[in-house]
């Protein structure tokens, strides 16, 4: 079983997704968008640049706990992260994207 992009509809009428594992665990989070394309514009830069070298950012919340997060070519962040227990853990999450995004399906509940 691979990794899903699961597309919804906020209550104010906005988009957003999530990457989850194949496990069902959520691994990276998007912006709201207000259109719907946009939305998927979002997924497959998603796609695209978990591949890229250097998109990734490794950032500390002001909690100090470990998150990161994925930037496209242009420094805007597509996708953010949860916030890890320790480095390790946020590590294996970037990895987790990197493994899942390409080939995760869509699922459209918007």
């Amino acid at each position: 079983m691979s990794g899903k992009f699961r597309l919804k509809k906020a209550k104010d009428g906005q988009f957003h997704f999530n990457l989850e594992a194949s496990n069902g665990q959520v691994i990276a989070t998007s912006e709201l968008y207000k259109a719907k394309d946009s939305a998927l514009n979002g997924i497959e830069s998603v796609r695209k640049n978990s591949q890229r070298e250097g998109a990734f950012e490794s950032r500390e919340a002001s909690n100090g706990k470990p998150y990161f997060v994925l930037k496209a070519t242009n420094g805007q962040i597509v996708a953010q992260s949860q916030q890890y227990a320790s480095k390790a853990s946020c590590d294996a999450g970037i990895a987790s994207v990197q493994n899942h995004a390409p080939e995760a399906a869509l699922v459209d509940e918007s």
